[in-house]
């Protein structure tokens, strides 16, 4: 028995090397980066201003959890943005109404796992690409976004604003609640099987897994939590607009690219693409106070993200080589 846990263990370590795999860099930079701001901004050690940075950057890293999960598995999502939006407006016209607070986030979820959900069925049912599914759809969802709020406005509970956007640091605590139920959600079937379709879909179907339930649970989830990132957004804010969330998209993305997650499935972790959206968030903080102006900011930020994607790759090849 005690060899049998002893090779388990052993298994498990080495997946986590191999997972970790050129993640070092990249924490490496981030604390530079974290160190760097710090400096430049010393309140970031107190309470009220690690809470603010952590909200500045909670809705990305949101973002860039729900990309993740479609990326992992081959998928991609066009629709992020306008999803952050639809989720803004709906918490902002239905916490005020007869709904609540409750129902209104009740209301938020509900446009999220639905609208993803929809997405996951006709990208698998009608196998189609998933890009162009979720460029069309982001099409449609920023239409009702303007529809249910043309212009920005709405109600957000100011106990919700204060709870969610003040001086406690509630945003840092509900990502990491949310990384333990990612932990959690590998250990199922359902999560175990992200891997694998976007591994080998044709492998992972032979092996019993439900590649379209896999794909339209992806899809569903991501549309949740990017619906409740733009919940977030509204609660910063306190009201809804129709198009905040239109940076989200590619921001997603970068933040994913960054934390070494792949476009063709299976390669990468939420660890390293959580790290990667911080990346992203802190760099631009760090930008702004040494003054550097918003048209160098996008500049450096581009340069950034394709070091990070050239470099390790380049590395890989020169290892290959004999």
């Amino acid at each position: 028995m005690n060899i049998a846990f002893s090779s388990r263990q052993n298994l498990f370590f080495s997946v986590q090397r191999r997972r970790n795999r050129g993640l070092n860099g990249l924490y490496i930079v981030v604390g530079l980066f974290l160190l760097a701001y710090a400096m430049l901004f010393p309140g970031l050690l107190g309470i009220s201003g690690f809470s603010k940075f952590t909200q500045n950057w909670f809705p990305l890293a949101l973002v860039t959890m729900a990309q993740v999960l479609l990326l992992l598995n081959g998928g991609i999502s066009l629709a992020i943005g306008p999803l952050v939006s639809l989720g803004a407006v709906i918490a902002a016209t239905t916490m005020g109404g007869p709904l609540g607070t409750i129902g209104g986030l009740l209301a938020v979820a509900a446009s999220g796992l639905l609208s993803g959900a929809l997405i996951g069925v006709i990208v698998t049912r009608l196998r189609l690409p998933a890009i162009i599914v979720t460029l069309a759809g982001s099409f449609i969802i920023a239409g009702v976004a303007l529809i249910i709020l043309p212009r920005p406005g709405g109600f957000i509970p100011d106990w919700l604003s204060n709870l969610l956007a003040g001086n406690v640091p509630v945003a840092f605590g509900l990502l990491v609640l949310l990384l333990v139920c990612w932990k959690l959600f590998l250990a199922t079937p359902l999560g175990l099987g992200i891997y694998a379709v976007g591994d080998n879909p044709v492998g992972a179907f032979r092996s019993g897994v439900p590649v379209d339930r896999v794909k339209i649970t992806a899809f569903a989830l991501s549309g949740l939590l990017t619906a409740l990132a733009g919940l977030f957004v509204a609660a910063q804010t306190g009201s809804g607009d129709p198009v905040i969330g239109t940076p989200f998209t590619l921001n997603s993305i970068a933040g994913a690219v960054l934390g070494g997650v792949g476009f063709l499935g299976g390669k990468g972790t939420m660890r390293g693409a959580i790290c990667g959206s911080l990346l992203l968030s802190v760099m631009i903080n760090v930008m702004f106070f040494l003054g550097f102006s918003p048209v160098t900011q996008y500049v450096a930020q581009g340069l950034i993200i394709l070091a990070a994607v050239a470099i390790p790759e380049l590395t890989s090849q020169w290892s290959r080589k004999p």
